[in-house]
């Protein structure tokens, strides 16, 4: 029914787009509006109560829209707010007639009793502003979907884009009294001074690395940074090999850069230790298919679950991921690589916005999942540009593409291996061929250093320097058996053996 006082007149059109074919109104509590605005003039600093909920648009009437925009007017300057001030920010808005006078204004006043029930009268006034803003959007998307000329592919990323965005105005989290808080973290310290291994986290499985982290940790956004070719995929497939069959985590790896079928090829190269051309070319002796069908039994029934969705939007991750920790219960979470990443269908001024908003977005999703977030990050070029051992070292500046990588990550690790850059010893004369190292840049809560780790290139695998060296013990051990010192083909029986004292030493607890 249409209404005719001054309020629904001076409203020029409508602020949301009516869907036609229904002929429904439009969501909306305009006696909740008038009550929320009311108590805001009656009960002081009750705006801050509802500043975080409430936006001028949230509004269903432009009359309550321009009233409510004097109110943040108002406390921007942090003036009071009550009648009398509102009605004068309006005349200097402009917009005092618009609005029906100091009458209309003295009228919300009047009907409304108290603010005791502002937060939540706020609240429905909000949920309401979110489902016209859903009806206007698919109506906007029912009308493009219509035309011939749109690509489906750019709708589809620009439904997922705004879609994104309107999701976005209802996360609000309530600040809570701190005892809960207490007894989650006096829990968590419970829980971690009964495993043995003393960690508070989740294992990757490499001891040192795990001693700077006490495991990964819930909630914990991780930058794992490095150059090309200095197996950062490996890295991240080691480590799942690790948390997911050592130690039973379910993980879960979003592959931008490869398919399905190429990291698990990766995965049982690295599992089986098998050269990866052979792998690729499916020429393997005799012994290795002996080898190949003994240790990829460790895959089977792994809790590892992998998506290679190409150009994936933080839209499309923060569905996947859901349904991954409702439905597998998933505790970790691989990207591969955060770079790949995409906002379809929303507007930046440049890649390093939309980055930005990709690793908040991230950080945000590890929150609200309660699990580690692990993504990769490629470095730039600062890293080839110097000189020196101390030169080839990354840093947090190396970051590519966005400064607020670093500030949005809880942890940030470089991998670094010298002997990429021809760096063979240190400066005591230590040998480097084949160390990897770890350097941890950035810990939020806890400690930063350097670690070790053995990088075998031919089966693209990190392992912990006290497992190499005890797997070079026992081949060493193997050889002085023997009468003669040269080497001898390895049979069947032998590998199994071989394979075994591995799976022994590969249990850094």
């Amino acid at each position: 029914m249409a209404e005719n006082n001054p309020i629904h007149t001076a409203r020029k059109k409508p602020v949301i787009v009516q869907v036609s074919d229904t002929g429904r109104l439009q969501p909306q509590a305009r006696e909740l509006e008038d009550a929320v605005l009311g108590a805001l003039m009656l009960e002081q600093d009750a705006f801050f109560r509802v500043n975080e909920t409430l936006k001028p648009e949230s509004f269903y009437s432009k009359t309550n829209q321009l009233i409510y925009k004097a109110i943040v007017d108002l406390a921007a300057r942090q003036e009071p707010i009550d009648m009398l001030t509102v009605v004068d920010q309006l005349k200097k808005n402009g917009a005092l007639e618009t609005v029906g006078g100091p009458l209309y204004i003295s009228q919300l006043t009047e009907n409304v009793a108290s603010a005791a029930h502002l937060e939540r009268h706020a609240q429905i006034v909000a949920e309401k502003y979110l489902a016209r803003e859903l009806i206007r959007y698919t109506g906007e998307i029912q009308g493009k979907a219509y035309d011939e000329t749109v690509e489906m592919k750019d709708l589809m990323q620009e439904a997922e884009g705004e879609l994104f965005r309107i999701s976005q105005q209802n996360i609000r989290n309530e600040a809570v009294q701190i005892n809960p808080v207490i007894k989650e973290a006096r829990d968590l310290l419970e829980r971690a001074a009964n495993r043995k291994e003393g960690l508070s986290g989740l294992p990757s499985g490499f001891a040192d690395l795990d001693k700077i982290t006490s495991g990964w940790q819930n909630s914990d956004l991780v930058i794992i940074a490095a150059r090309p070719a200095m197996g950062k995929t490996a890295f991240v497939l080691s480590m799942a090999r690790n948390m997911a069959v050592t130690f039973k985590v379910p993980v879960a790896m979003f592959s931008l850069e490869m398919s399905n079928v190429q990291l698990v090829n990766r995965l049982i190269i690295n599992v089986c230790e098998l050269p990866g051309d052979k792998i690729k070319s499916g020429r393997l002796e005799k012994y290795e298919w002996e080898q190949l069908e003994y240790k990829i039994k460790d895959l089977y029934d792994a809790p590892i679950y992998v998506d290679d969705t190409p150009s994936l939007s933080i839209f499309e991750l923060r569905t996947k991921a859901r349904r991954l920790v409702r439905e597998h219960k998933i505790q970790c979470i691989f990207i591969d690589y955060l770079q790949l990443m995409n906002a379809s269908g929303m507007t930046f001024g440049s890649r390093e916005q939309e980055v930005s908003t990709i690793s908040r977005s991230l950080k945000g999703l590890a929150k609200e999942l309660n699990i580690p977030i692990i993504a990769l990050s490629q470095l730039n070029r600062g890293v080839e540009a110097r000189q020196g051992i101390e030169g080839k070292r990354p840093q947090l500046a190396d970051l590519r593409e966005s400064g607020a990588i670093e500030q949005d990550a809880d942890m940030v690790c470089f991998i670094h291996r010298p002997e990429y850059y021809k760096i063979y010893e240190d400066e005591r004369g230590n040998s480097l061929a084949g160390i990897a190292e770890i350097i941890v840049a950035k810990h939020r809560n806890g400690a930063t250093g350097d670690i070790r780790l053995r990088f075998k290139s031919e089966f693209a695998k990190f392992i912990n320097l006290s497992e190499d060296q005890a797997i070079r013990e026992y081949a060493s051990s193997m050889n002085k058996e023997g009468e003669e010192t040269k080497v001898i083909p390895i049979t069947a029986p032998n590998v199994e053996d071989f394979i075994a004292s591995q799976d022994d030493d590969s249990k850094p607890f």
